[in-house]
């Protein structure tokens, strides 16, 4: 019983600090999709579950999330935007289902609890929404959500 104890308490200490699978991948594709030699991107938090995954991310002074999906063991952004993907309506809207809307929207506002308020004021800064295709491009402009 004390074995226990101390696993879970040593779990509860290390859990935060330990990224899970996912949470790396999206990350390693955020980076090798948007860093620049002059521009590094800054990424988090990350939040995933049942195959979608919100990531915070900043790049200079501009910043926002980005809605992926899991499909077949791999990654792909969905969509860029600020604020207008926080709620769980919004992420219906997007077609996620109900259900995981709502687990992602609540460990998404549980996550950003903690992220500082100008990093937070940066996420806000990307405007509208722009949906990526497959290959991670957006169409062009005249086709992009407002």
């Amino acid at each position: 019983m004390k074995l226990l104890a101390a696993v879970v308490l040593l779990w509860s200490l290390a859990g935060p600090a330990i990224a899970a699978p996912d949470e790396d991948a999206v990350r390693d594709l955020l980076h090798s999709t948007f860093d620049k030699p002059e521009a590094k991107l800054v990424v988090g938090p990350v939040i995933a579950t049942a195959g979608y995954a919100i990531a915070g991310w900043t790049q200079g002074e501009m910043g926002g999330r980005a809605l992926l999906q899991n499909k077949h063991g791999h990654w792909s952004i969905i969509l860029c935007a600020g604020d207008g993907i926080r709620s769980a309506e919004a992420l219906r809207h997007a077609g996620i289902a109900p259900d995981v809307a709502d687990e992602l929207a609540q460990a998404l506002a549980k996550a950003e609890q903690t992220v500082p308020a100008d990093r937070l004021a940066a996420f806000a800064r990307f405007e509208g929404l722009l949906r990526m295709d497959e290959a991670g491009n957006h169409p062009p402009v005249h086709d992009r959500a407002r």
